[in-house]
């Protein structure tokens, strides 16, 4: 039973129009293949895109969180400029979009098989993205809580969620309007948010010292063990957006695949690299244990309200993007919803954690501390599609990845690709050895804590998937 389905339209479908004139329109398309003449767009759209993701709060807490573990300040500087780096493997994700016109979540297929793609949506696709939603969420709560108190209304219960519910609205009616809302969208949020972080800078340059070293250097194991966490850290953002062609899957298969890779990775590589750097820097002036707090006694009290509603505004980006590929995740999993009302599902159940978490338990905790694991899995799925695409030289038959039959291109052995399957089985179990998060593998603990999950999970899984495939029948090559 095919799981693609587009919104229903009344009458016949209306001429394609460029994302500006659509964008108040919500998308027809679900997990459905785009037609060449519905293409439109170009690549250098995706720089504001990635860019409004990387303006944001959770960016300035990580920066300094990296001087909070002992670095020097040119050291966390260096492991910003390395993390960020793999916003190239986002960019490299994303030029499988406008060559099958299907997102990732279908192209995948090509990975898994039909069945096995399902599972991998199910958790890499759906599940982690609405542990994130929910997390992002709660920290852009925290920020609303702030500002609300500060006019003067008490955050109680009550209005603590409706607080949630109206951010989340804001967010879902992003993901529910779809792939034009957002390319008409984030570039004026990305110039808004680097407007109110341009003002946060020229507070923190102005405090910052640029000589800073810790009173007790790292040495020896010790500072490869936090240097290796730290780009395990910063690597994690651009690693976890496995769905890159989702938002590239409109622009004419025609488009330049270097075009593709470049305004992506750029959009999300120089705001990724800057804000870190700023958190890097406040740390050097202030507490960032408690950011929030810590930045408020350099910035000016007039911009402090505005600089809450920039932390609202860049949570609310970077999770309708979130909802977004999660909606289509739920379809690909074999659901037959409509993507608009998938993305409602996907807030409603978020919406539900973050309550549950901010009210009733410390839940999000205990999935925050779950989610720091997560490189372990996202890091071997990004490599082994990267490796397809280089495999098969981008060559994606999307008509043919819509084929959920038993006798279709994609349907493999039962419906999975031993390939895949194993390559990521492989690369999972590799790095959950090498980890040191939660619980320290036997190979981290062998080398004294050094965590080289990142590094290996990626490697094997793409030996792996590189070797079967070429062993197994009915390959890309």
């Amino acid at each position: 039973m095919a799981s693609t389905i587009p919104e229903p339209q009344p009458g016949t479908r209306p001429t394609p129009r460029p994302p500006s004139e659509g964008a108040g329109r919500v998308e027809a398309h679900g997990i459905d293949h785009i037609t060449d003449a519905e293409r439109h767009g170009h690549p250098r759209q995706l720089f504001a895109v990635w860019a409004a993701c990387g303006v944001n709060y959770l960016s300035l807490v990580v920066g300094g969180a990296l001087v909070l573990m002992g670095l020097a300040l040119w050291q966390a500087l260096a492991v910003i400029v390395i993390g960020n780096l793999f916003w190239l493997l986002t960019g490299l994700l994303s030029v499988s979009g406008p060559a099958a016109g299907a997102p990732s979540e279908v192209i995948t297929r090509a990975m898994y098989g039909v069945r096995g793609n399902r599972v991998n949506n199910a958790v890499v696709g759906w599940l982690i993205s609405v542990c994130y939603f929910a997390l992002n969420l709660a920290a852009a709560a925290a920020s609303a809580f702030a500002l609300v108190e500060k006019a003067g209304i008490t955050a109680g219960t009550a209005v603590k969620v409706v607080v949630v519910m109206v951010i989340a609205v804001l967010t879902l009616a992003i993901g529910v309007y779809g792939h034009a809302m957002i390319m008409k969208l984030y570039l004026p949020i990305t110039l808004t948010l680097t407007a109110a972080f341009a003002v946060v800078a020229v507070c923190v340059l102005g405090h910052a010292d640029f000589a800073y070293a810790p009173a007790e250097r790292l040495t020896g194991l010790d500072l490869w063990a936090v240097l290796l966490a730290g780009v395990t850290l910063i690597g994690s953002g651009p690693l976890s957006y496995t769905t890159s062609a989702d938002f590239s899957r409109y622009l004419p298969r025609t488009t330049s695949a270097k075009a593709v890779i470049g305004w992506t990775a750029l959009g999300g590589f120089v705001p990724g690299v800057l804000v870190c750097s700023l958190g890097a820097l406040a740390a050097t002036a202030v507490d960032m244990t408690d950011p929030q707090t810590g930045l408020a006694t350099i910035l000016p009290g007039w911009f402090e309200p505005l600089f809450l509603l920039a932390l609202v505004l860049g949570t609310i980006a970077i999770n309708a993007l979130t909802a977004y590929s999660a909606g289509l995740a739920l379809q690909a999993v074999g659901i037959r919803i409509r993507r608009s009302l998938s993305v409602i599902a996907d807030g409603t159940a978020a919406v539900a954690l973050t309550l549950y978490g901010l009210l009733v338990s410390d839940f999000l905790d205990t999935v925050s501390n779950v989610l720091q694991l997560t490189v372990v899995l996202l890091g071997p799925a990004m490599s082994i599609y990267a490796t397809d695409i280089l495999l098969r030289r981008n060559r994606y038959d999307g008509p043919a990845l819509m084929d959920e039959s038993p006798g279709g291109p994609f349907w493999y052995s039962a419906g999975v690709n031993p390939a895949g399957a194993l390559a990521l089985a492989g690369g999972v179990t590799a790095a959950a050895l090498c980890v040191n998060t939660l619980y320290t593998g036997p190979i981290a603990h062998a080398l004294a804590g050094i965590d080289l999950a990142l590094p290996v999970g990626l490697v094997v899984a793409a030996a792996l998937y590189a070797l079967l495939t070429r062993l197994g029948p009915g390959q890309p090559v």
